[in-house]
């Protein structure tokens, strides 16, 4: 069965048939600024548009400064600002409670203070690790560096990879954003991520001028 072909001629006709309200695109590009944490960029975008965040830009930089404690390693500083955002936030929350714990473990581990990091481990972590299975095995696993005097070759070394504290930091910026009763992720990648799903679709029913590049949002003429 032949596909469809639709040339770019009639396919930026259809495109320019579709109205998109200006008002929408820019509550778009403020959603994304907020919830990625662009403060200032958010205030320079109000000022230029007229768009108006959906929350006090004072506690985007609130929720930031905790993002940033994360990222630099700085855990206890992190869980402390995140009980004077919102206490409830890690009392409700036992799964990020125990990931920011077991990352404080990491950085004791990384700055090379074993006895201390085992006394920690016993003392905050163990408990947990008996009441939740799961709590268990994350811990024996991050213990589990402590047996290696070279990490590189250690089964458990991306630990003490960045990317592990990227991941705590993005679970502690979702669990605040839900707090705020805020969507944990921006829409814009969501809309870019089905945008590449109808494409797909498409592509079994028709050969058209695809938009391959999502970074300059740039036609490509099919090849017929």
């Amino acid at each position: 069965m032949s596909k469809k072909v639709i040339t770019r001629e009639e396919w930026e006709r259809k495109l320019n048939d579709v109205r998109i309200r200006k008002e929408d695109m820019n509550k778009l590009v403020m959603n994304f600024l907020v919830t990625e944490g662009y403060v200032d960029a958010a205030e320079k975008f109000q000022m230029e548009s007229g768009a108006e965040p959906d929350i006090d830009l004072a506690t985007v930089t609130d929720r930031m400064a905790v993002k940033k404690a994360v990222q630099c390693g700085n855990v206890e500083d992190a869980i402390e600002k995140v009980n004077d955002l919102n206490p409830e936030i890690l009392d409700t929350n036992p799964q990020l409670f125990f990931h920011l714990q077991q990352q404080r473990l990491i950085e004791l581990i990384r700055n090379g203070k074993v006895n201390e990091a085992l006394q920690f481990a016993q003392e905050e972590l163990a408990p947990r690790g008996e009441e939740d299975h799961s709590f268990l095995e994350e811990l024996e696993r991050t213990v589990a560096l402590l047996a290696f005097e070279d990490v590189s070759n250690c089964p458990v070394g991306d630990l003490l990879d960045i990317s592990q504290r990227l991941k705590t930091a993005s679970e502690v910026n979702a669990a605040i954003l839900t707090s705020q009763s805020l969507e944990k992720d921006p829409k814009l990648p969501s809309l870019l991520k089905m945008l590449l799903w109808a494409q797909n679709h498409l592509d079994e029913k028709a050969v058209y001028p695809r938009m391959n590049n999502l970074s300059t949002a740039m036609l490509e003429d099919p090849s017929v």
